[in-house]
């Protein structure tokens, strides 16, 4: 009796220890994935006279379009634009004020802004909506004449989450 008491704590230390270590390994891999996942490229772009311009066409399919302006060698701004699900076209820094340290930025799943530092997800209709904590800072922008605009002083005020 005392041989079979033995054995079952040796099985149920066994099963306990592999539980854990795939409980480990789903999370380091489900860390992996969603890192691997959100990778979002950045395209370089220039003022003109002051002021970013894109075509309103650019942004019909819903997609988050991120960008990057750099106004030092050391340093950059980046930023998105959006149309969102309610059909306006919306835009803020790749940062906000809690995870900005960390540098990441978001990534668009499906209707969400999803932040890559802290995994949290923003609808996108609430991009330029919600201000303060983790939800994306928002940048003001200008639609008209199917042109949205975002004038550079007003970029630069994100300069601090950049740093």
């Amino acid at each position: 009796m005392q041989n079979i008491s033995k054995s079952a704590k040796i099985l149920t230390s066994s099963i306990t220890l592999a539980l854990i270590g795939m409980a480990v390994l789903l999370l380091v891999t489900h860390h992996v994935a969603f890192a691997a996942n959100f990778t979002v490229p950045a395209v370089d772009v220039q003022s003109q006279n002051g002021v970013f311009s894109f075509p309103v066409s650019e942004f019909q399919d819903g997609k988050a379009r991120h960008f990057n302006f750099k106004i030092s060698p050391n340093q950059s701004i980046r930023f998105f634009v959006i149309k969102s699900s309610d059909g306006v076209i919306r835009a803020a820094f790749d940062a906000c004020e809690v995870c900005y340290r960390a540098q990441k930025g978001y990534a668009q799943q499906g209707d969400n802004m999803v932040c890559l530092n802290c995994g949290m997800k923003f609808k996108s209709v609430k991009v330029n909506e919600v201000t303060g904590g983790c939800n994306p800072s928002p940048l003001k922008r200008t639609v008209k004449d199917g042109k949205v605009t975002i004038n550079q002083q007003d970029l630069l005020v994100g300069a601090k989450y950049f740093q």
